[in-house]
């Protein structure tokens, strides 16, 4: 397999992963894209590498710069604009789990707090919903707590040995 068809392989398909992870495709291929790339990467490169619109890629540079894991970078003597993704894996993993228990986890459980709290004294099926509901936000508040402990690992030193050690 030559450079070039190695190259496209993976952004396609770590674009078609990306709609699974809950983020377009589009999206995930501009991610793919800036993370291979050894430079920075103008916007007309990236609209010329996938053949998108400006305004898609536009749009999608936006909510990657949103999300923190890819940056902006301005050249002496160009009036174009140059993006990068962010290249430390470890860093990576914790922008796009701290984003998604922003975007995903947290309105869940604001969700699952009020309606496990209303007022359940009449049918064994109100009951019911309350405890299921309970539980679901006891659980989900858990995994999200072990999710911001483990994203908090780079400032916290027995996490990083631990991490150290796993490697």
């Amino acid at each position: 397999m030559e450079f070039k068809e190695a190259k496209n392989k993976f952004v396609q398909t770590w674009g078609a992963l990306g709609s699974q992870w809950g983020i377009n495709k589009t999206m995930a291929q501009i991610h793919a894209l800036l993370m291979i790339s050894n430079e920075a990467v103008s916007m007309e490169d990236i609209m010329d590498e996938l053949q998108i619109s400006r305004g898609n890629a536009s749009m999608n540079l936006r909510a990657l710069m949103d999300w923190g894991i890819v940056y902006k970078e301005y050249k002496v003597g160009e009036r174009r604009e140059f993006f990068t993704a962010e290249k430390d894996l470890d860093e990576l993993a914790v922008k796009i789990s701290r984003e998604r228990s922003k975007r995903e986890i947290k309105p869940a459980l604001k969700v699952l707090k009020e309606v496990s709290s209303i007022e359940a004294n009449t049918t064994e099926e109100e009951k019911h919903f309350v405890s299921q509901t309970t539980k679901l936000y006891d659980f989900v508040l858990k995994a999200d707590n072990v999710l911001d402990k483990i994203t908090e690992y780079k400032d916290n030193w027995l996490t990083k040995l631990v991490v150290k050690f796993m490697k």
